[in-house]
Order: structure tokens, then sequence, then C-alpha cells
């Protein structure tokens, strides 16, 4: 079936992080391969700081591609095609070298996304450097975009910062920290966010009941604006509420569980919006036990999020691929409680350790006052 008459009416704008390999241009047919109505990429490696420039037959081709499948903007909300950024840039550093290598390869992307028509790329908002307040590293963040916006080669693409699961000198992993970075940012038309919801999930935001999962997205749209959400990664976690540990797990089967997934895509304020998958599709090869891609299963879990639309959660069947995909990733997830529960424990003893000291220290300093008095 062609690809615009499955999607025309659609309310979910569904796909996957697709593979590049070869060309951009063959990002596309890939998604149409797996039944996606929208996509992500890399434009380039996401671990070389240097990189060929893109050709020209491959722009040609891409556009040409995009073209034949209507991976366009005249059915959505937003335009389907999503970039992700290389994970070696931090526009947050300081440091004058490491600003330039990190804007020169940012601002590459904001340009082959230019040539390829693509009008949104999602990027991590980076790290606060050892020796930077947080408020200095959202400024020069929020100055980097600035910068490149105004930059001709950047075109119009709308930058979207993507929400972070780390705390600590992390920026992004609350809807605070975004609101500050779009705050400073002068063309606002140019900034958006990319809700991850195994980032957003780690980082203490729960998506799981409907009443919660409702006050998450009006505590973004009060903090934020949904105006500025362009994009989702749609992601279980393997990692519970809170963990701050960024471990993507295929639909249902983590923490979030189906009932979350069942919010998002039957929350009007999202439809249209690109909804990207991330999840785990390596899988053992039984003859040379090697880690392989399975594409088949980003087929089947958009079939799946498909499905949930309009779906009753009382129903025999939600309740059946509830149970099945919670059984499916128990294993998992238990492992991944106990490894936090150690890490809870290991800090509790380390703070109780250190409450010890300092109270005999404050003995100890008592003592000697007493001693000298006397």
């Amino acid at each position: 079936m062609p690809l615009a008459a499955r999607t025309v009416g659609s309310k979910i704008v569904l796909g996957a992080h697709i593979s590049a390999a070869g060309g951009v241009h063959n990002a596309v047919t890939a998604s149409v391969h797996i039944g996606g109505n929208a996509f992500a990429l890399f434009l380039k490696s996401q671990r070389k700081w240097v990189n060929p420039d893109l050709q020209d037959e491959h722009c040609t081709q891409f556009l040409s591609n995009c073209k034949e499948h209507k991976y366009d903007k005249v059915n959505h909300k937003i335009p389907p095609i999503v970039p992700h950024g290389s994970y070696l840039v931090n526009l947050a550093h300081p440091d004058p070298d490491r600003t330039k290598q990190a804007y020169d390869v940012f601002l590459d992307d904001l340009d082959r996304c230019n040539k390829l028509g693509i009008h949104l790329y999602n990027f991590h908002p980076g790290n606060a450097a050892a020796n930077e307040s947080r408020e200095d590293a959202i400024e020069h963040l929020a100055g980097q975009l600035n910068r490149a916006h105004k930059d001709p080669s950047s075109g119009s693409v709308v930058t979207l910062l993507e929400t972070m699961a780390a705390g600590g000198n992390v920026l992004g992993s609350t809807f605070q920290d975004l609101a500050s970075i779009i705050d400073l940012i002068q063309q606002k038309d140019r900034v958006g966010v990319c809700l991850d919801t195994c980032h957003v999930f780690a980082a203490g935001y729960d998506l799981r009941a409907p009443e919660v999962f409702k006050a998450t997205i009006d505590d973004f749209d009060s903090i934020i604006g949904l105006k500025y959400l362009k994009a989702l990664h749609i992601n279980d976690s393997k990692a519970p509420i809170g963990s701050q540990r960024d471990l993507h797990a295929n639909i249902g089967t983590g923490f979030l569980g189906l009932r979350s997934f069942h919010n998002i895509v039957n929350e009007s304020r999202l439809w249209g919006l690109p909804m990207i998958l991330e999840t785990p599709i390596d899988v053992k090869d039984p003859e040379t036990k090697k880690e392989v891609p399975d594409k088949s299963i980003w087929a089947r879990e958009i079939k799946l999020l498909e499905s949930l639309v309009g779906m009753d959660v009382e129903s025999a069947e939600f309740k059946r691929m509830q149970v099945e995909l919670q059984e499916k990733g128990l294993a998992e997830r238990e492992r991944v409680q106990d490894q936090v529960d150690r890490r809870e424990e290991k800090k509790k003893a380390r703070s109780t350790k250190g409450a010890k000291r300092r109270k005999g220290k404050k003995e100890e300093s008592s003592d000697g006052e007493s001693s000298s008095a006397e």
C-alpha cells in the first residue's frame, strides 16, 4: 500500500529512528518498509567530529523519495522528519575551543537540514562544565542557538531541545530548564522541544495513570507551553520513575507500561506531532550468536500503537496485550530495579556515615571548648 493511502486521516504520526547507512536517501525507503509515516535519522556519523560533505546526488534522491512517499507537511500538523544531533556536541560548554568545535558541527547539521528540506532538528541540550554554574551554562547554550539561528545556512530550521533523564549538571531534565533556555532565545519560532517518554519518566514525570499523565502534560503547558512541543520520542523505560537512568525498553515491556502509551496516542493535543520510536531492535542471531537489528520489531510497535487509538482499556484485548508485554519485560525490569535499589542503599549508607562523622566532629569540638573553658 502506498504510504499516502495509509496515512490520510491518521490522528497519530508514527515512525522510528532509521539508519541512513549508504546515504540519507535510504532512510526514506527504510521508513516506508516498517510502515512509518514519520522518521528520524542521523545526518552524518554521530560519533565523529569530522564527516564528509552531503553528496548532491544523495540530497536529490532524498528529496525525490520524500515527495514520492508523501513525507511532507500536507497531512501533518508538523513536518514528520526529525533528525537527531551528534552525541558529541555540547553547546553549553564555555571553553572557547570546545565552543567552536561544537558550534561548527551543530551548524553543519542545520545546513544539511536546510539542503534536504527538513524543518526540525533535535539535539541534547548538553551539560554544565565543572567550573560553570547552571545559569551560565543555560545562557551560553542559548547564545549559541541565537548565533546559529541568525546564520543564513541554517535556513528556517527549528531546533528542538530534547528532554533528558539525568539531573546533576545535565541540562534539560526539568521543564524549568527548558523554559529558561527558551526564554533566552531571540527568535522564538526557531526553538521547540522533543519530549522523550523514557527520559521524562526517569527524570520523575509520571505518564501512567490518566490523571497523572494529564497533570504532566498540563505542567508542560504551564511551564513551557505546548506550542513549543514539536515531536516525541516514544520509548518505554527499563528503569523505574525518578531513577535518572536512560534505559529504553520496547513498548509496554517497561515500567511505563502499555497504559502510558494509550494515554499518549489518545491525547488530542499530541495528534499530528511526529512520534519517533527509539526502542531496542537488536536480537541474537541463532547461528552466529551475534546481535543483529530486526526492524520488524518497529513495524509491530507502530501497528500496536495505532491499534491503541480509541481502544477501551477495559477490553479483553487491551488487558491481554498489557499482561503479555509486562511478562515479556519482567526479568529486565527486576534486574534494573535491583541495580537502582543497590545504588540507593549505597547512597543512604554514605549519607548516614557522613552524618555520623559530622556529629563526631561536632562533639569533639564541643569537648574541646569545654576543656578550654575549665
